[in-house]
């Protein structure tokens, strides 16, 4: 399992929200490739970037921002969500040098675009689907929706999404734990692969996320917590790696 850092942009900074607001930002600087770097010299394998003004807005806005980033660290598999709303935007992306593109709002709203999208670029979409008590939100968490996470995941899992990034949006920047239950739940019914995301705080999230990992789960989002220090992405990322040594040798 991988322990994946957020880096969240708005207007051009690192910023972290609780609960997708964005009056509710806390700024941890103006240079995102530096942020990168700090977390690839922590040890991380992949990153989580978010453009927060692009998913208000429907289109990249801190475009230049993830170009840089990935220009910096080419070998490294960066995931970016946030305004992706188009084949052109997709095509921007990995053409910026992104590997995964993660589509939410555009998901819901019309699920064939993500069937299209997996059959023009097999392999590189995941579905970003975030919800509060289940319920699928939208427009940068601003609308709930009366669908399911677990009958999307269903229904994508039949296009090939590479996985599915799953926010507990009531858990989202608040430090108060992983929804384990819930994301353990849409991995088993859903059929995909899912990385957690939504109040990843401290090590005993990610012992829980890891015992549970061989039932689906690709990977833990964290933000607020490797920033405000409460989590270490190293100490993190060497105990999912040894719990997956511990799980091959019992199997073996």
């Amino acid at each position: 399992m991988l322990v994946i850092p957020a880096i969240d942009l708005k207007d051009g900074h690192c910023v972290r929200l609780k609960q997708g607001r964005m009056d509710d930002a806390t700024d941890y600087g103006a240079d995102p490739v530096a942020m990168a770097r700090r977390w690839v010299e922590a040890g991380a394998r992949r990153l989580h970037l978010v453009d927060l003004n692009g998913a208000f807005e429907g289109r990249p806005v801190n475009g230049d921002a993830v170009t840089a980033i990935a220009r910096a660290y080419p070998d490294l598999p960066i995931q970016i969500g946030g305004g992706i709303r188009s084949r052109e935007t997709i095509q921007y992306y990995l053409d910026a040098g992104v590997s995964y593109v993660i589509i939410g709002t555009k998901a819901v709203k019309d699920p064939d675009f993500v069937t299209d999208m997996c059959r023009e670029f097999p392999g590189r979409i995941i579905v970003g689907l975030d919800a509060r008590d289940g319920f699928v939100a939208t427009d940068g968490w601003a609308e709930v929706s009366t669908i399911k996470a677990t009958e999307l995941a269903r229904r994508f899992a039949h296009d090939g999404v590479e996985s599915i990034v799953y926010t507990d949006i009531a858990r989202d920047g608040m430090m108060q734990g992983v929804n384990i239950e819930a994301t353990v739940a849409l991995a088993r019914e859903g059929g995909v692969p899912v990385i957690a995301s939504g109040g990843v705080t401290n090590m005993d999230d990610i012992r829980g996320l890891a015992a549970v990992a061989d039932q689906g789960l690709l990977g833990a989002i964290t933000g607020r917590a490797i920033y405000e220090g409460s989590l270490d992405v190293r100490e993190a990322q060497a105990l999912c790696d040894a719990s997956t040594d511990d799980t091959s040798k019992e199997t073996s």
